[in-house]
């Protein structure tokens, strides 16, 4: 079997280099200071994984228990990973928020910009006696009926004058929040990108010990893990027909993987979980898919098992961690687990069914 192990996406290991850029100028707007910006703390938090808390296999002296025992805790990894998964999905999200954020600050400070001319222009009107003043008006008029006409024109600029200011007055302020807001969005993607970067360890480290685990079984024992997690593997059917162009992309990309191996985390092109298969399969047919299967289990819209077409996306267990496709004719392809590679399975083979959710066709 292929030696497991975590894989840092693409997103992850951008932030872990560079990390989210500081603000370079005020701005934004206040639906980010108002709670919209998306955070990602409820996202990274893992569920233990048995690790001490289980028995260990070789401590276990009835076979099928001890298959049990590693078959949980693979089930368990699994989960752990798409947790994982979902938490970078979630990060991917909080940086473009960020982003935004320092987009939007940049666009108040050049607004605030073009309004220093016309703060100019006011000053030099107001000391420079620039404009008529009352007095003026007074001295000037020829009647009763000019001097009221000339008063009128008077007020309408000088309460012109006033809005402006009160813009101006409003766009600094506007700058001066998006500052803060853009400085506090790009500190909390950073936190995350470092505390992603400490769970991955954490990860690696219980794949370590499930691989140790898994090793010490004996061959029936492994192949009962195998079983117990992932369906009792059928031959890849041929002419599978789905109901769209898209769909079809996406079940012919994802039959053409079975074989390569499930490694955790992975999402192509020779190695895959379960939600990077299904991305990757859909990304094949332009349709855009997160590599995490709590995110892909809402998107689409819900079918039932009776409704079922080709390149429907099937869910499993609470909370969603595992993502399979349906091909038809009762089957499905997935990245399973560790113990074996992308491979088609009899849909009723597999417990923990959810829903299906259908993302084309």
């Amino acid at each position: 079997m292929a030696t497991p192990h975590a894989v840092l996406p693409h997103a992850l290991e951008q932030s872990a280099t560079a990390g989210p850029s500081a603000p370079t100028g005020p701005g934004h707007v206040g639906w980010l200071r108002s709670g919209l910006l998306l955070g990602v703390t409820a996202a990274l938090t893992f569920t233990v994984l048995p690790g001490t808390a289980t028995a260990d296999p070789a401590a276990v002296t009835d076979p099928a228990q001890a298959a049990q025992v590693v078959a949980d805790a693979e089930r368990e990894l699994v989960g752990v990973t798409e947790q994982l998964n979902e938490a970078k999905v979630q990060l991917e999200k909080q940086q473009a928020a960020a982003a935004e954020a320092e987009q939007a600050a940049a666009d108040a400070q050049a607004q605030l910009d073009a309004l220093d001319g016309q703060v100019r222009q006011l000053a030099r009107s107001a000391y420079t006696g620039e404009g008529f003043n009352r007095l003026d008006v007074m001295l000037t008029s020829d009647s009763a009926e000019d001097f009221v006409h000339q008063l009128g024109t008077l007020d309408a600029i000088a309460g012109h004058t006033n809005a402006q200011l009160a813009e101006i007055a409003e766009v600094a302020d506007e700058a001066e929040r998006a500052q803060d807001d853009a400085a506090e969005a790009a500190a909390e993607a950073q936190r995350s990108v470092d505390e992603i970067a400490a769970q991955q360890a954490e990860l690696e480290d219980r794949i370590a010990d499930y691989q140790r685990r898994y090793d010490a079984l004996t061959a029936p024992q492994q192949a009962q893990v195998a079983r117990a997690t992932g369906g009792e593997q059928v031959a890849a059917p041929s002419g599978v027909i789905a109901p769209s162009a898209a769909a079809q992309v996406a079940v012919d990309t994802a039959l053409a993987q079975v074989g390569d191996a499930y490694v955790w985390g992975a999402g192509g092109p020779d190695a895959f979980d379960c939600s990077g298969l299904t991305q990757y399969a859909y990304s094949a047919a332009g349709v855009s898919l997160p590599h995490s299967s709590r995110s892909q289990s809402t998107m689409g819209k819900p079918v039932s098992v009776g409704e079922l077409q080709p390149g429907d996306l099937l869910f499993y267990y609470s909370p969603t961690s595992h993502v399979a496709m349906y091909i038809g004719n009762g089957q499905m392809v997935h990245a399973s687990t560790s113990s074996k590679p992308v491979m088609v399975v009899n849909f009723d083979s597999m417990s923990g069914f959810t829903h299906a959710r259908r993302i084309a066709g």
